[in-house]
């Protein structure tokens, strides 16, 4: 993810373990991109509203989100942020533990990039990011307009 452009990240996780784990993952894979982390989806809302109200230059391209968090849950982050014209093209993948298949539908049904389960803290979890990170690399956008732009 860092080549051209650097690729900014928002993850949303409300487990210090976690995010050192999605850290070293990082780290492992050599991935440089900024990463900005918060706790939950209230937090998060709070960050991407500021982001696309000031078109930031760190607004996040790629969004990385927990379901199960305290205040407002990650599927309820996605449906605020599919419903809001400014980010709605935002990339989303899901990385969690919860296994259930209403939640992968519900996920699914937001036009999630990815569902992805948090199954292994070890090496599960860097082949994740590492999919994420390969996700980016192969993936083509439109030259202007998908995402916004802060210049």
């Amino acid at each position: 993810m860092s080549e051209g452009k650097p690729v900014h990240i928002l993850l949303v996780e409300d487990d210090e373990i976690d995010v050192k784990a999605f850290r070293r993952a990082f780290s492992k894979l050599n991935i440089t991109n900024p990463l900005h982390v918060v706790n939950d989806g209230v937090e998060a809302w709070e960050y991407l509203e500021n982001c696309f109200d000031e078109r930031r230059i760190d607004t996040p391209s790629l969004v990385i989100l927990d379901i199960n968090m305290p205040r407002m849950n990650g599927l309820e982050l996605l449906q605020k942020i599919r419903g809001d014209e400014r980010m709605k093209q935002l990339i989303v993948f899901m990385l969690t533990t919860s296994n259930d298949d209403k939640d992968k539908f519900d996920a699914y049904n937001l036009n999630v990039a990815g569902y992805m389960l948090k199954t292994d803290m070890g090496s599960g979890f860097q082949r994740a990011i590492q999919l994420v990170d390969n996700y980016w690399r192969v993936i083509e956008f439109p030259e202007k307009g998908f995402f916004p732009d802060a210049a």
